[in-house]
């Protein structure tokens, strides 16, 4: 399942990470930052087709910035002026990202509806986020994933 840690919500109060979850769907955890370009695109890219992803199979994707204390106060100007419809996070002080093994952003987490994690990736190209749906269909429809 997963692991432990407490994260701010956009309006800076506390959250567990433990508690993510989406009712026996998948859920896509993303590991981002205000100052990752290649972050921002796939998010941006994914936000215009999420909300026919999340018709097609109920998914749910939680976007974790790991901007720090020093850059934290720029993730919801940012996040206000975009269209996502994701759950967003500020993991300032990189507790969550510590225990999820994660050493640079963008990453791609694909957990299954019982709470575990099936499929990770690391940064991101034009054409990822293809794969990534794929992958969400296929638990969706109970298939497993290689």
């Amino acid at each position: 399942s997963i692991p432990s840690a407490i994260v701010k919500t956009l309006n800076n109060s506390n959250f567990n990470t433990a508690e993510l979850q989406n009712d026996g769907k998948p859920m896509i955890i993303n590991f981002w930052a205000t100052w990752c370009s290649p972050c921002k695109l796939e998010l941006n890219t994914i936000a215009e087709s999420y909300t026919d992803w999340q018709e097609e199979t109920g998914v749910k994707l939680v976007a974790i910035s790991i901007d720090d204390a020093r850059n934290m106060h720029k993730v919801k100007p940012y996040v206000d002026g975009q269209s996502w419809d994701y759950e967003v996070y500020i993991d300032a002080n990189a507790d969550f990202k510590r225990v999820m093994n994660v050493n640079n952003v963008p990453h791609t987490f694909l957990i299954n509806g019982e709470g575990k994690i099936v499929w990770q990736h690391n940064a991101y190209a034009p054409g990822d986020e293809n794969e990534l749906y794929d992958l969400v269909q296929k638990l969706a429809n109970g298939e497993p994933i290689e």
